[in-house]
């Protein structure tokens, strides 16, 4: 008997690499017991586990440099001291949200670690709560450990939801909401199986606060990383945390940008927890009215935060930045509401690399509360700047094909042709 995640990981390995071995071992009956028992388990099922490696490379010359070793949960652990027990070291080991609780604390032998192969990477699904509590392991264990989504919930399995689902369902489905983070880590490395063509990237970090800054959106010196099975073996001196955001169902891959937006004004204003949005739009789709909130905002000074697409929109075109009214009522708002002029705006694309600098239409753009949002369009498209208007268009591989109608614009259309190589225009 398995658990139902089991046949998909399997029929998901064949797909990938249909001349390999999978060989699932079976110990659900240990690892369901009561969980200190089921967690003094992990050793003698690693030590099994070794033995029958150590016995297929003696007796059939079989190379456990070909080896990869995949564990969830406490099974992590288990294969890493399969991994520590082997004559020789196994080619990689990948850790699925491995168990925290009896493991944080516990020293490499007992545990999954970097010793334990020659590559061993980790995933980090559901690390809420305090270190030896929570029911993935916090601290890093491997070569490259990466966080999705801060490592803490993940999307669609957030308490609001559990709560929905217990109130349609009753309690009968309280377990599966439990597991829903940390079983995640496992449908991840599903999905890179299957994506092989578009994997997830992730970000070299110090912590989970400055990658939510968009600060760490580098790809230099293997400061990015593929997620799950096409993940490039980086062995540096010390483990890497990576972080990245995902959907909150297949395919998980999302597309992350770094904003840096400068408020000026000539009065000295602050205000917290402010909630703005923002659209995107490109040469290929665009993502409007993405919500962020900004724990401050003060005159003269620079923000960076992070936001990420669910769909490839292309290079970056224009975008739209609105300030969001206050949900409640305000009397400092009945007269006038606050404003800021902004000149620029800087993206990052963390996928492409590629930087843009957004300039207003005018020298400066008066960004209020509540107000119409402004437009920004790319500096070195002066054109664009008129105030009669531009309507930005995708990239088309044939004229009217899946036009994109801009709001704000009505004069004129802009077509990349890609079979022509040459922009056109139409006036409608």
């Amino acid at each position: 008997m398995y658990e139902s995640w089991v046949p998909k990981l399997v029929a998901a390995l064949y797909k990938r690499e249909p001349d390999s071995n999978v060989i699932v071992v079976d110990w659900l009956s240990r690892a369901q017991q009561h969980y200190p028992v089921s967690a003094g388990y992990t050793k003698l099922v690693g030590q099994d586990v070794a033995k029958f490696m150590n016995w297929m490379a003696d007796e059939f010359n079989y190379p456990l440099g070909n080896v990869h070793l995949l564990g969830y949960s406490l099974g992590a652990h288990a294969a890493g001291i399969a991994g520590s027990l082997t004559n020789k070291k196994v080619n990689r080991i990948t850790g699925l949200d491995p168990a925290g609780p009896n493991f944080e604390y516990a020293e490499a032998p007992s545990r999954l670690s970097p010793d334990d192969a020659d590559f061993v990477d980790v995933l980090h699904t559901f690390t809420r709560g305090s270190p030896g509590r929570s029911i993935g392991i916090q601290k890093p264990v491997g070569h490259v450990d990466i966080y999705p989504n801060g490592g803490t919930f993940q999307p669609g399995c957030n308490i609001g939801e559990a709560l929905r689902v217990i109130a349609e369902r009753g309690l009968g489905d309280v377990d599966q909401l439990v597991k829903c983070s940390h079983e995640r880590s496992v449908h991840l490395f599903i999905d890179s199986l299957l994506n092989e063509e578009n994997p997830s990237k992730a970000y070299r970090c110090n912590s989970k606060e400055a990658f939510e800054k968009g600060l760490c959106l580098s790809c230099r010196k293997n400061r990015c990383n593929n997620m799950g099975y096409e993940i490039n073996k980086v062995r540096a001196k010390r483990s890497s945390k990576m972080y990245l955001k995902t959907r909150s169902q297949m395919p998980y891959k999302v597309f992350h940008y770094q904003v840096k937006i400068h408020f000026s004004g000539t009065e000295s204003n602050t205000y917290t927890n402010q909630a703005f949005e923002i659209s995107l739009y490109g040469t290929v789709a665009e993502s409007e009215n993405i919500p962020f909130t900004l724990p401050e905002v003060s005159t003269n000074k620079t923000y960076s935060f992070l936001l990420y697409t669910e769909v490839d929109i292309g290079e970056l075109l224009m975008l739209k930045l609105k300030w969001i009214s206050d949900s409640y009522f305000s009397w400092s708002n009945w007269w006038s509401s606050p404003g800021f002029d902004i000149g620029k705006i800087r993206v990052k694309a963390g996928e492409t690399q590629k930087k843009v600098i957004f300039c207003s239409r005018e020298k400066m753009s008066y960004l209020q509360k509540g107000k119409s949002p402004v437009i920004f369009v790319k500096c070195h498209d002066k054109s664009l700047n008129r105030k009669s208007g531009w309507l930005i268009s995708a990239m088309l591989q044939s004229d009217f094909e899946h036009v994109s109608f801009f709001p704000n614009y009505d004069k004129k259309i802009c077509v990349q042709d890609e079979t022509l190589h040459h922009a056109k225009s139409y006036r409608f």
